[in-house]
């Protein structure tokens, strides 16, 4: 038995991150030739070279995620940059199962951009029997994550790099004391993350942070 306890949904992921990963060399060929933070002029190519990509969270960070969640006994987790839902499937199952039986409330805030593959998330999510637990979110984030009405205990942000600390900042104010901020690939883009860590590394805002040696590297950041 994997790590969720649950057969089932780990067969689904599997299958999620083998399609995945049969388009990490295209992606990180792509970043790698023009940067990961883009010239203006280059928008609208970013975008349509993205827009059909699966971009799933590696899956021994997923798993991480849903490992703290648990230990966290989070119940209230925001995600940055949804895509098709991978990454959401790991974060809902922690919430279901640190809710269990109770009569607590607990869900996953996510947020993509892209219509159809915002459309694609929603249908993983009621194959797996998940859509009670996400709340999906479509649209720019700098309108989507300006209403959060619950205390956050977990933020994910995986999300194209310049609207990180954007996004960062939205969240800020709703993360609980004790709360964990995930951030993928600080490692392999450290000068594209100037701005996330100028706002981490701020001690008016009090995180404590590290970079996990995870594959790009992991950013775990806990709000004091």
């Amino acid at each position: 038995m994997g790590v969720l306890g649950d057969p089932a949904l780990e067969a689904r992921l599997a299958a999620l991150h083998r399609s995945s990963d049969d388009q990490i060399a295209a992606m990180r060929a792509y970043y790698e030739a023009r940067g990961a933070r883009a010239e203006p002029e280059d928008e609208a190519q970013r975008k349509q070279f993205l827009s059909d990509k699966l971009v799933a969270l590696d899956r021994d960070k997923a798993e991480f995620c849903y490992q703290l969640c648990r230990a966290t006994h989070a119940r209230h987790i925001v995600e940055i940059g949804t895509s098709y839902g991978v990454s959401t499937l790991y974060l809902a199952a922690a919430v279901r199962d640190n809710l269990g039986s109770g009569e607590a409330r607990g869900r996953v805030i996510g947020t993509e951009y892209e219509p159809a593959k915002a459309a694609a998330a929603r249908k993983t999510f009621a194959e797996a029997g998940l859509d009670r637990l996400i709340e999906l979110r479509e649209g720019d984030l700098r309108e989507t994550l300006k209403n959060i009405d619950v205390s956050v205990d977990f933020l994910l942000v995986d999300i194209w790099i310049p609207m990180a600390r954007p996004a960062l900042e939205l969240v800020f104010p709703h993360l609980r004391p004790g709360a964990i901020v995930i951030c993928d690939n600080t490692e392999r883009f450290p000068t594209e993350y100037a701005d996330y860590f100028a706002f981490l590394n701020d001690p008016a805002h009090g995180f404590r942070t590290m970079t996990l040696p995870f594959d790009g590297g992991l950013e775990l950041s806990v709000r004091t």
